[in-house]
C-alpha cells in the first residue's frame, strides 16, 4: 500500500491548485486522476479571469499559485475590466491559449518533487472510525494519507444533456464518477444538483470575420502573477457578433425540445451565465444578445462562441447558429451540451474545507456548489495548504473576508450555503476598497512567507517591492511643497501658501507621476510605486469611511423590520433582492442578510432605510 500526507482526488483547476498548495507546505502528496494529459484542462470557456474572478487569481498568486502564471504564459488577448472605473472594481481577464494552458500547469506539476500523479478512478474512500484513511482505486489498489482531498468538479454522477439524449459524463469525453457519489451521499448531510452548460465549439475557418466587430486586447495588458510584466504568446482578437429575430423565432419554437425546457434537468444553472434558451424566454422583449468569439488557441482553428451555451438538440443548434452574422456557414465542431452534477452543501463544511462528518476529509471546488475555473482555483488553494497543515500537524489556515475575497467567498459558502452556482462578484465584498488586484500581495505573501508556502524568487520579488514601498512613502512623507507650487503644476488646491506633504496630495486631482517627479527633481520614485502608493493615498479617505459603514452595520443587524415593510421602496435596492425580501419577510437584519443574493452594500441601504423610517 503506498502512503501520503495528502491525497488530491481529482486533477482539474480546484486539484492542481490543492495540490501545488500541498506540496508548498511540505506534504507527500499523490493526484489522482483519470489521464494525466487532462492536468489544466478548460473544460468550457477558454478564458481566465474577470470581475471578482480576477481578484482571486491574484490572491492566488499572492500565496505563489499556479493560476495566474499559467494564464499570463497562456493568455492571447488580455484585457482589463472596468477600467474606466477605480481600481477597486476593475478586473484583469485574459483570453487563453488552451494547449498554452495546459502544457503550462502539466509543466510545472511534473517538476514538484514532493507529488507523484497517479493514473486511476477513485471508488471510494478508507474510513478509521470517524477519520479518513486512504483511497481505494477501481482497481483495488489502496493508498493511504492523512488527509484527503475532494475535487470532482462536474463529475459525480455527471449526465450530459443534448435535447432528448442523456448520457454519464463528467464532460466531453470523459467518464462520470458514479460509485464514489454514492460514497459521497453516504458521508454527506446534505447533497443536491446543479447544472451548467457549454455551447457547440465552432471551426474559425468557415467564420466570415468580416461580417463581425473586432475587439482587440488591451495595449498595456495588465498580468496576473505579481512577478510578470508582459505577455508571453502572440496576441490576438476577438469577435463580436449578435442573435437575430430568426435566431429567436428558431430557438422558441422548439424550447419544448430543450433539455431544460423539457424537464430532463433537475438541478439549477448559474443564474449569471444563463443558456441561449433562458435569455430568449425571459427577455423576450431584447432582439438580439451578443455573441463573442473566442478563438481556443494560436494554433487552433476552434472558436468558443461565448453566450449560445445551451441544450438544444443537434439539429436545431445547427439551424440557430447559421442565423447569426458571420455563422451562416459555419461549421460545428462539437455541440453544446448541458451537464447536470452532485454537490455537496457547503454548510457542512468548516472554514477549512474540512467535512465536518469526516475528518481529514477536505472538499474544493464545483462539489461545493461554486461556477468557475478561478472560484474552484481558490477552493483549492484554502484545501490544500489545509490538508497539508492537518497532515503535518502543523498551523491551520484562515482567510477572513476583510482580508480577502477568499474569505468572502469561503464564509458565504460555509455559513450561507447555495441555491444556485456561486460565481464571485465585487459586490459580494463588504471591504472591496482595500481588496484590490494592486494589493493582494501586499495582503497575503508576506503571510504565506510566514508559512513557508513561497518559493525564494516570490519572497525576494515581494521584499524587493515592499523596500521599494517603504522608501518611496518615506521619501514622499519627508518632501513638503507650497501649495502655490502645487497650483501651478496644475493640482487642484488652493494657493495659500500652506506647505503640504506630498504624500498627502496623492489623492488630490491633477496630481500626477509627472507633477511628483518634477517636484521631487533626481529623487523620483519609480513610476510602478508612484502607482501603488497614489492609489493607497486616494482609497485611505473611503476606507476609513468603509469601516465605520462595517461597523454601524453589525450594530444594525439586530434592528428588528416592522411588519409590512414594504422592501419596494427602499431607494437602489434592485428589482431582484426586493423580490426576494419580500417573499420571505425576515423580521431582523440579521435574517435579512442570509437571503441568497444578499449583499453588504444592500444592507447598508436597507439599514439607512429602516433608521429613516424609525
Amino acid at each position: 500500500m503506498s502512503a501520503f500526507d495528502v491525497i488530491v482526488i481529482g486533477g482539474g483547476h480546484a486539484g492542481v491548485e490543492a495540490a501545488h498548495a500541498s506540496v508548498r507546505r511540505g506534504a507527500r502528496t499523490a493526484l489522482v486522476t483519470f489521464r494525466k494529459q487532462d492536468l489544466g484542462v478548460m473544460s468550457c470557456n477558454p478564458a481566465i479571469g474577470g470581475l471578482g474572478k480576477g481578484h482571486l487569481v491574484r490572491e492566488i498568486d499572492a500565496f505563489d499559485g499556479l493560476m495566474g502564471r499559467a494564464a499570463d504564459f497562456a493568455g492571447i488577448q488580455f484585457r482589463l475590466l472596468n477600467r474606466s472605473r477605480g481600481p477597486a472594481v476593475q478586473g484583469p481577464r485574459a483570453q487563453a491559449d488552451r494547449r498554452r494552458y495546459a502544457r503550462f500547469v502539466q509543466n510545472d506539476m511534473a517538476s514538484l518533487p514532493l507529488l507523484e500523479i497517479i493514473e486511476g478512478e477513485v471508488v471510494d474512500l478508507s474510513v478509521d472510525g470517524s477519520r479518513v484513511s486512504g483511497v481505494i482505486l477501481a482497481d483495488g489498489q489502496r493508498i493511504s494519507a492523512r488527509a484527503v482531498i475532494l475535487t470532482s468538479g462536474t463529475f459525480l454522477r455527471g449526465v450530459i444533456h443534448i435535447g432528448d439524449e442523456r448520457r454519464p459524463a463528467g464532460r466531453v469525453g470523459a467518464k462520470a464518477s458514479v460509485r464514489l457519489a454514492q460514497r459521497i451521499a453516504e458521508i454527506a448531510p446534505a447533497t443536491g444538483r446543479l447544472k451548467t452548460g457549454t455551447p457547440a465549439r465552432l471551426d474559425g475557418r468557415t467564420i466570415d470575420w468580416s461580417a463581425v466587430e473586432l475587439q482587440p486586447g488591451d495595449a498595456d495588458p495588465v498580468m496576473f502573477s505579481f512577478l510578470n510584466r508582459h505577455p508571453e504568446a502572440r496576441q490576438i482578437a476577438c469577435g463580436i457578433t449578435h442573435t437575430t429575430p430568426r435566431t429567436h423565432e428558431i430557438i422558441g419554437a422548439n424550447l419544448a425540445r430543450s433539455a431544460m425546457y423539457a424537464g430532463h434537468i433537475q438541478g439549477v444553472g448559474p443564474r449569471y451565465c444563463p443558456s441561449v434558451e433562458d435569455k430568449v424566454a425571459r427577455f423576450a422583449d431584447k432582439p438580439s444578445h451578443q455573441i463573442f468569439l473566442e478563438p481556443e488557441g494560436l494554433d487552433d482553428d476552434t472558436v468558443y462562441p461565448n453566450g449560445i451555451s445551451t441544450s438544444l438538440p443537434c439539429d436545431v443548434q445547427e439551424e440557430f447558429i447559421c442565423t447569426i452574422p458571420g455563422l451562416e456557414a459555419v461549421k460545428i465542431i462539437q455541440h453544446g451540451y448541458a451537464i447536470e452534477y452532485d454537490y455537496v452543501d457547503p454548510r457542512s463544511l468548516t472554514a477549512n474545507l474540512e467535512c465536518r462528518e469526516l475528518e481529514g476529509l477536505f472538499l474544493a471546488g464545483q462539489i461545493n456548489g461554486t461556477t468557475g475555473y478561478e472560484e474552484a482555483a481558490a477552493q483549492g488553494l484554502v484545501a490544500g495548504l489545509n490538508a497539508a497543515a492537518q497532515a503535518q500537524d502543523r498551523e491551520s489556515v484562515a482567510f477572513s473576508r476583510t482580508e480577502s475575497y477568499i474569505g468572502v467567498m469561503i464564509d458565504d459558502l460555509t455559513t450561507r450555503g447555495v441555491t444556485e452556482p456561486y460565481r464571485m462578484f465585487t459586490s459580494r465584498a463588504e471591504y472591496r476598497l482595500s481588496l484590490r488586484i494592486d494589493n493582494a500581495d501586499q495582503r497575503l505573501t508576506q503571510r504565506a512567507i510566514e508559512l513557508g508556502c513561497v518559493s525564494d524568487s516570490r519572497r525576494a520579488a515581494f521584499t524587493r517591492k515592499m523596500d521599494q514601498l517603504d522608501r518611496g512613502r518615506a521619501l514622499l512623507g519627508e518632501t513638503s511643497v507650497a501649495s502655490r507650487d502645487l497650483n501651478v503644476e496644475g493640482v487642484n488646491v488652493r494657493p495659500d501658501g500652506t506647505q503640504r506633504r506630498l504624500l498627502d496630495v496623492l489623492g488630490f486631482e491633477g496630481v500626477d507621476y509627472g507633477v511628483v517627479s518634477r517636484l521631487l527633481g533626481d529623487t523620483a520614485v519609480e513610476a510602478g510605486v508612484f502607482t501603488q502608493l497614489q492609489r493607497d493615498s486616494l482609497y485611505r479617505v473611503y476606507q476609513e469611511r468603509q469601516s465605520r459603514e462595517a461597523a454601524a452595520l453589525r450594530r444594525d443587524e439586530g434592528v428588528a423590520i416592522p411588519e409590512g415593510f414594504r422592501f419596494f421602496g427602499v431607494p437602489g435596492l434592485s428589482a431582484e433582492l426586493s423580490g426576494k425580501l419580500e417573499v420571505a419577510r425576515p423580521r431582523t437584519l440579521a435574517q435579512a442578510r442570509k437571503i441568497e443574493g444578499m449583499t453588504p452594500a444592500a444592507l447598508v441601504l436597507l439599514a439607512a432605510r429602516l433608521r429613516k423610517s424609525a
